[in-house]
């Protein structure tokens, strides 16, 4: 009698050796002595020759089973992989020529318009520096473990917003629909930035276009700001809502002509100014995307940079003028008294989200061009604090420029703080045109307003032109066609957004594009993930990235808080819907339902998807269920009657 033998355990029987070989070492066996089958709980074809990562070495192994019996040895060999199921999908998957690429196109992409005029105006109305603790608590409990999220799903499973569902194939109607919000927001975002190509170009002059009143656009009732001060305004209207200075005027009469339009029934034709803008913006994209990572990683070591630099050299002026310390104390006054508000933590819950941009597809997309062994923890937290330390920044820069504009015009803070284009369009210019030097000042803001866009842009279109790609594979033969294709058919239909009445659609497609419609693909994406994938299994998958597991307060985010959070995020966006307005003009009802049919458009897609995925595949009911959730290289689980998540156990696991 022999032994069967496997590592120290021995069992008696014929005589046999248990082997185990890695796919590189050299087989020393006969010929035709190879009888290849299948291990009872996997399926071979669902193994791929797989690629090897840098310095983690995942490798096939062969386990190579021979008996020895009256002098004639049999194998039986079967190839077993230890690599992750989806990686052998595409092997020559390019990756970010350095690190460094990679860290600030996440970095260009969250850091954005929104973190100048959105954030530091919600900090000074929402009690200060008491505003951070909400904002902060958020980040730490939804705003990074999303992120992370999104970073390691994209990395391990190297696909972009779509085919990264192979995990739970039900689920992918989310991909689509996050790849058409984000398609959505580069419709209108673009706009905005060619706002800021066309206000650069005007600032390459001794006399800023929006310092007097004789302009061919200006109104009769132009006043000149010096003659505003806090007797004037005593009337109850704000100076920053004040439509009659040049600023103002120059902004919404010189730039966009919306005195020209009735309302969203009016449009007009496009503005050719600002559609020469609008194509020069264009072209950057696409020129910037069109050969992938290696060309995009390179653009962000300007788009990304550059803000910073100008945001630095404005502090360092800004906190020079007069008034300047004043609106720095606004900005930082601590007020706990605010944070009994709820509509407080609201503020902090929807920033924190749309600060980060998660849900977009674009981390997924970034995430899916890294090397498979890359630290998306630390990127996680190292992009995330950045950024948010950004926002906190910028405040600086913003509040002490409005110091000195309330310092020069006599009235308080509050009369000038304001957010959103109105900030960056009208307020700010106006600050820098009063300077020594205002065309430097001018050229310089502008040109960190362009940067700043340029790069948010560029991941949206990535994240588009990556999903579509990665789920049909004949279109990223056709890469350079396909963004061109991306590229103008964005230009288009931005020619909206430049009429006469453009700002209204603008505003339509803000509200409604990427408003409830993200924080609901978000929501089901976190609960694709962690209920139904499994927090458990996603964290071994970090474990074969990274080396180590993440610790048990990132996988009750995952599981618990973050699915809440959004949750909770989504209610309150459609509990305090309100019909659409613009500084006073009220869309009629059509538009509104214009808007919720943008909404849902993508929202739909989700469930959609899921009726389709699942009278498409074969079996009885139970079967097809299995099917659309378990991930597809485990199919053969089916058969067999093993689906993980059949089974309680699997949704209590942390």
């Amino acid at each position: 009698m022999g032994q069967y033998i496997c590592g120290v355990g021995k069992i008696e029987g014929v005589r046999n050796r248990l082997t185990l070989l890695s796919r590189a070492s050299p087989r020393f066996l006969p010929r035709g002595m190879m009888n290849k089958q299948i291990l009872p709980d996997r399926k071979l074809a669902s193994v791929a020759p797989m690629k090897e990562y840098n310095s983690v070495e995942a490798k096939d192994t062969e386990l190579v089973l021979v008996k020895e019996h009256n002098g004639l040895q049999y194998t039986n060999t079967t190839i077993i992989s230890t690599a992750p199921p989806f990686t052998a999908a595409e092997p020559d998957r390019e990756t970010w020529g350095k690190k460094i690429d990679f860290l600030l196109s996440v970095i260009g992409f969250a850091v954005d318009l929104a973190n100048v005029w959105r954030f530091p105006f919600l900090c000074y109305k929402n009690g200060g520096g008491a505003f951070l603790i909400p904002y902060l608590f958020f980040l730490l409990i939804a705003g990074m473990p999303l992120f992370y999220m999104e970073l390691a799903l994209g990395q391990y499973n190297r696909e972009g917003a779509a085919t990264v569902w192979k995990i739970c194939p039900i689920f992918k109607g989310v991909g689509y629909a996050v790849i058409l919000i984000a398609l959505y927001v580069g419709f209108y975002y673009n706009v905005i930035i060619a706002w800021s190509l066309y206000y650069l170009f005007s600032s390459f002059t001794s006399d800023l276009p929006w310092v007097h009143c004789n302009n061919h656009w200006n109104s009769r009732n132009c006043t000149d700001p010096k003659l505003l001060n806090a007797s004037v305004l005593g009337n109850g209207s704000k100076y920053s809502k004040y439509k009659i200075t040049p600023a103002a005027e120059y902004y919404e009469r010189g730039v966009l002509h919306l005195h020209e339009s009735a309302g969203i029934h009016n449009l007009g034709l496009p503005r050719w100014q600002l559609s020469l803008c609008l194509l020069g913006v264009v072209i950057i994209l696409y020129f910037s995307l069109w050969k992938g990572v290696k060309t995009s990683g390179k653009v962000v070591w300007i788009t990304a940079t550059m803000p910073y630099m100008v945001l630095l050299v404005l502090l360092i002026h800004g906190i020079t003028l007069p008034g300047a310390l004043d609106g720095i104390k606004a900005y930082l006054s601590i007020d706990f008294e605010r944070l009994k508000e709820a509509q407080v933590w609201i503020d902090a819950a929807t920033q924190i989200f749309y600060s980060l941009g998660a849900g977009f597809g674009v981390i997924i997309a970034f995430s899916s061009y890294n090397k498979f062994d890359n630290n998306c923890y630390r990127d996680a937290i190292l992009t995330s604090s950045i950024n948010c330390v950004t926002s906190f920044f910028s405040g600086f820069a913003i509040f002490s420029v409005l110091g000195y504009m309330a310092f020069k015009h006599g009235v308080d803070i509050s009369e000038v703080a304001t957010d959103g284009p109105g900030l960056v369009f009208v307020i700010y210019p106006e600050a820098i045109s009063t300077l020594p030097g205002s065309t430097f000042w001018a050229i310089m803001f502008f040109i960190m307003l362009l940067t700043l866009g340029i790069d948010s842009s560029m991941g949206g279109m990535e994240a588009v032109v990556t999903g579509i790609t990665d789920d049909f594979k004949s279109l990223k033969n056709h890469r350079k066609l396909f963004t061109f294709v991306t590229a103008g058919g964005t230009f288009l239909v931005a020619l909206f957004c430049i009429t006469n009445g453009g700002i209204y659609v603008l505003t339509l497609l803000d509200q409604f594009a990427a408003g409830t419609a993200i924080l609901f693909g978000v929501l089901i994406e976190a609960i694709g993930v962690s209920w139904f994938y499994g927090v458990d299994r996603f964290s071994e998958d970090i474990r074969r990235m990274t080396g180590f597991k993440p610790g048990l307060y990132w996988r009750l985010c995952w599981k618990f808080v973050s699915p809440a959070f959004l949750l909770f995020v989504v209610i309150v966006s459609i509990v305090k819907f309100k019909p659409l307005t613009y500084d006073g003009y009220v869309f009629p009802n059509w538009a509104n339902l214009v808007g919720w049919g943008i909404a849902v458009s993508s929202m739909s897609l989700v469930p959609i998807y899921a009726i389709y995925k699942l009278f498409t595949v074969r079996g009885t009911l139970k079967e097809r269920i299995a099917y659309c959730i378990i991930p597809e290289n485990e199919h053969y689980l089916v058969e067999q009657g093993k689906v993980q998540q059949f089974k309680l156990k699997h949704w209590l696991a942390i």
